[in-house]
C-alpha cells in the first residue's frame, strides 16, 4: 500500500507540475513575446499552437492528473498519510477548478480562433485578434496560478508523505534497551554503620580496625 501510495503521488506531482510550467510558460513568455508581433502573425502562431498541442504528450498529463490525484487522495484516507489528505483534497479541488477554467474559457477562445480561417485569407485579423487575445490572456493566468497551487500542495504532501514513512523508525529507537540491552547501573546500596538511621554506600565502608581520634 505504502509503495503504491508512494508512486501515486510521485506521479501526480510530475503530472501537475508540467501542465503548471506549460501554462506559466505561456503567460510570462509566449504571449509576451506574441504582444509585439503582427496581427496575421499572432493568429497564425495560435491556431498553429492549439493545433499541435493535441497529442498524447500533453494530454496525459493533463488528463490523467485528475485520476492520479483523486486515486491519492482514496489512499490517504484509507491507509497512511492521513496528515497530507487536506493537502491533497486543496489539490485536487484546485486542479479541478484550472481544469474548468480550461474547458469554458480559454478551449472556446481557441475554437473561435480557429473558426476564424486562414490567416492570409482574413479580411480584418486585428478584430479577430482582438476578441482573442486579451481574454485568452486573462484566463491562462487564471489557470496558470490555479495549477501552480495545486502543484505546491501536492509536492508539499510528497514531504510530508515522506516524513511519515521515516517515522516508525525514529519510533522504535528509545525501546531498543527492552530488546536485552544493558541498562546503567545504579547507585551503590548503602549499609547501616550502627550510628543510627544513616548509612553509608556498602563500598565505601571504614575498615573496623580504624578508630576516632580525640583531641
Amino acid at each position: 500500500m505504502k509503495t503504491l501510495q508512494s508512486g501515486t503521488l510521485l506521479a501526480s506531482v510530475i503530472a501537475s507540475g508540467l501542465m503548471a510550467g506549460l501554462f506559466a510558460a505561456f503567460a510570462y513568455a509566449v504571449m509576451p513575446g506574441l504582444r509585439g508581433t503582427s496581427d496575421h502573425t499572432l493568429v497564425e502562431t495560435m491556431q498553429g499552437i492549439n493545433r499541435s498541442i493535441l497529442n498524447p504528450v500533453f494530454m496525459l498529463p493533463f488528463m490523467g492528473s485528475i485520476p492520479l490525484i483523486a486515486l491519492a487522495v482514496f489512499l490517504a484516507w484509507r491507509g497512511h498519510g492521513r496528515p497530507a489528505l487536506p493537502w491533497l483534497v486543496a489539490a485536487l479541488v484546485l486542479y479541478l477548478i484550472a481544469f474548468g477554467v480550461t474547458v469554458a474559457f480559454n478551449v472556446p477562445l481557441n475554437d473561435q480562433l480557429e473558426r476564424a480561417g486562414d490567416p492570409d485569407s482574413l479580411p480584418d485579423p486585428a478584430a479577430v485578434r482582438e476578441r482573442f487575445e486579451s481574454a485568452w490572456v486573462t484566463w491562462n493566468i487564471v489557470r496558470a496560478l490555479l495549477h501552480t497551487a495545486a502543484f505546491a500542495c501536492l509536492a508539499w504532501t510528497l514531504v510530508l508523505h515522506g516524513a511519515d514513512r521515516s517515522a516508525p523508525g525514529r519510533a522504535a529507537a528509545p525501546t531498543a534497551h527492552l530488546s536485552g540491552a544493558p541498562l546503567p547501573a545504579g547507585p551503590a546500596p548503602l549499609a547501616h554503620d550502627g550510628r543510627g538511621t544513616g548509612g553509608t554506600p556498602a563500598g565505601d565502608r571504614m575498615p573496623p580496625h580504624v578508630g576516632w581520634s580525640r583531641s
